[in-house]
């Protein structure tokens, strides 16, 4: 095939991140012939967009007899990838083809019920990460007297903090990396299968400990089943569903796992009452607090294999037509079904490291190669805000804080479960917005806000403990602080680090970005209780607000749009030197508030971003089969 005449480079999207947004608005129009500007803008992000249409067919039929699949069937899928938004002028489409793309483009919401099965019953993972959070919580109150550690000495600080962050301490350092290697052996399915029975029967055997090392074990062990599933869960659901709602069904991640919290409260406040039944004081209800945490990863084991496996997975151990199966599960139509595996695999295979590399050599493309350095660095910042913005502070002690502030133990675990109730159902307007909006857009909003509101609620310590105001104003801050954080900061980490990396790349930074967030949460849960001793609520507080105020400057500088693109055209975004990404932005900000703050009559900066890749470049493509087309 000869390589297609030189194109401009045109860019992606306009300012940081309208691109996609626009694009999204001119594909709506699908329904009629549409400006050429549209048909041109669309078609300027697609890899195949400079050969023909008989050029593309023809690499679909090769494709689909080298693989066992329908030539014709395939032939016209890829001349759909090539163009998405001009199908309504395809003589070669049939009614029934057009209806079914139609409707994609200006209902992308109606899709299949095995996808939406798959989203809400692989999430159900995150229950388990989210209910222990909980339970802890409501389990601070009554194991650390059973153990003899609740003297308030800085041993008992420390071993308190240990015990919590045991799990986040074996994410970070071992379970998180053993991902890549996991998913290569057993396929995403299996991951999420073995760490579910590993989650179950450690919440379990957190029931039957009798010492604090017996607990923290057991917590420790936990992390093999936490680390795995919440590297694997977002990147399944990343590659199983279409790129337009992506962000809304990946975040189902952190959705369920604000479900868990808040459920996990639920068990706390159930279980308060039971008497001990001659397990010292309180001894059978914190058990079964934490027992509780395995009733969601059970029924995940019993699901998941219901669930389609990942069709990037699938090809990339060359089982096109089982990947073809499973998308065919996860689409509507057929035409659909085909196109995206059809793109998907064209991608796939310009993906200059497609054979595999080893794991010390993904360490070093992650330094050395920018597209690589920039996504795992956009990761980790995420990933670090989302325990440095202060949240799982609450998660994990707030029943030790609203105690603090002046409840009983019971009207503190009630006042928790507000907290859960907050986490859960705000979350769920982010399942709208995240798309819409984009995720630079959420954090950018959310983090200054979440900072203001841990000042409220830290600063109240200051009232007196006879006022009726304190408790008031410290559940208001740190209500107000859950609301934000729970429609940005919750939903986008797992979501974007799941996007951010090249396919040679993304379980193994997946894994670098979940060890990083179990990381900076086992140093969170660790040195609070300590923090807390020696700042005061009010300088603890504070402290995490201060922080805030840094993760609005690193997401505005180091963390690119991915709302709307293909996980393989990120490629192009990713591309770009931090340096002149991080300039760009600082100059798009002040330009941004001379115009809309001071109105300003000045010029929108032009685009940052560049298409580069204007054609595919694997030599497979070359090898065609020698098989007689028969109209």
């Amino acid at each position: 095939m000869s390589a297609p005449s030189e194109q401009p480079q045109t860019g992606l999207f306009e300012a940081a991140s309208s691109a996609s947004s626009s694009k999204d608005e001119k594909n709506l129009n699908s329904d009629v012939e549409g400006s050429h500007d549209a048909e041109d803008s669309s078609k300027l992000d697609n890899v195949l967009s400079q050969y023909s249409v008989e050029q593309v067919m023809s690499m679909g039929r090769n494709y689909a007899l080298k693989n066992g699949l329908e030539p014709e069937l395939f032939a016209k899928a890829a001349a759909v990838a090539r163009d998405p938004s001009g199908f309504n002028s395809m003589d070669f489409l049939s009614e029934d083809d057009k209806q079914g793309l139609y409707e994609e483009e200006a209902h992308p919401w109606r899709v299949p019920k095995t996808l939406f099965y798959l989203i809400v019953m692989c999430s159900m993972g995150a229950c388990v990460q989210g209910m222990d959070e909980s339970v802890i919580n409501g389990a601070n109150l009554f194991f650390p007297q059973g153990f003899g550690i609740d003297n308030g000495t800085k041993r008992d600080t420390w071993l308190l903090g240990l015990i919590n962050s045991a799990p986040y301490l074996c994410c970070s350092c071992v379970s998180c990396w053993l991902t890549d290697p996991l998913n290569k052996k057993f396929g995403r399915r299996g991951v999420i299968f073995g760490s579910c029975v590993i989650s179950a029967v450690t919440c379990i055997w957190q029931g039957f400990t009798n010492t604090w090392w017996h607990l923290f074990i057991a917590r420790f062990m936990l992390g093999f089943g936490i680390g795995p599933k919440s590297s694997t869960i977002p990147v399944y659901s990343a590659e199983c569903v279409p790129h337009k709602i992506r962000g809304s069904l990946v975040m189902m991640w952190q959705m369920w796992t604000a479900f868990g919290i808040m459920f996990g409260y639920v068990m706390s406040l159930a279980f308060y009452y039971v008497p001990a039944r001659g397990i010292g004081d309180n001894g059978l209800a914190w058990r079964l607090m934490l027992g509780s945490a395995c009733l969601p990863a059970i029924i995940i084991c019993f699901q998941i294999y219901v669930c389609p496996e990942s069709p990037r997975w699938l090809m990339g151990k060359n089982r096109h037509l089982e990947a073809y199966t499973a998308l065919r599960r996860l689409r509507k139509f057929d035409i659909q079904a085909a196109r995206d595996c059809f793109y998907q695999n064209v991608l796939l295979m310009e993906e200059t490291a497609y054979e595999g590399v080893s794991f010390f050599g993904k360490i070093k493309e992650m330094v050395t190669v920018r597209r690589n350095r920039n996504g795992a660095m956009g990761a980790w910042v995420v990933m670090f805000m989302q325990q440095f913005c202060g949240v799982n502070v609450i998660a994990y002690y707030s029943s030790s804080i609203f105690v603090d502030s002046g409840f009983s133990e019971l009207h503190a675990l009630v006042a928790s479960w507000g907290f859960g109730m907050l986490n859960f159902v705000f979350a769920i307007p982010a399942f709208f917005m995240i798309d819409r909006f984009g995720r630079r857009t959420l954090l950018l909003f959310s983090f200054p806000l979440m900072s203001v509101f841990l000042l409220l609620a830290g600063f109240a310590f200051w009232i007196p403990e006879d006022s009726p105001a304190r408790i008031g104003i410290i559940a208001l801050g740190i209500y107000l602080f859950t609301i934000v954080y729970s429609s940005s900061e919750g939903p986008v980490p797992f979501t974007y680090s799941a996007e951010c990396a090249a396919l040679y790349m993304r379980d193994f930074t997946m894994s670098f970005a979940t060890a990083t967030c179990w990381f900076f949460n086992f140093i969170l849960s660790l040195t609070w209780p300590s923090l807390l001793a020696a700042f005061k609520p009010q300088g603890a507080f504070g402290w995490y607000a201060a922080w805030n105020m840094v993760g609005f400057f690193l997401v505005l500088w180091l963390l690119p749009e991915t709302k709307g693109l293909t996980l393989e055209e990120l490629d192009d975004v990713f591309d770009v030197p931090s340096d002149q990404h991080a300039a760009y932005q600082t100059r798009f900000l002040i330009n941004a508030v001379k115009r809309n703050v001071f109105k300003q009559d000045v010029k929108q900066l032009p685009p940052l971003y560049k298409h580069h890749r204007m054609a595919v470049t694997n030599a497979a493509w070359e090898d065609k089969q020698t098989v007689e087309h028969v109209e």
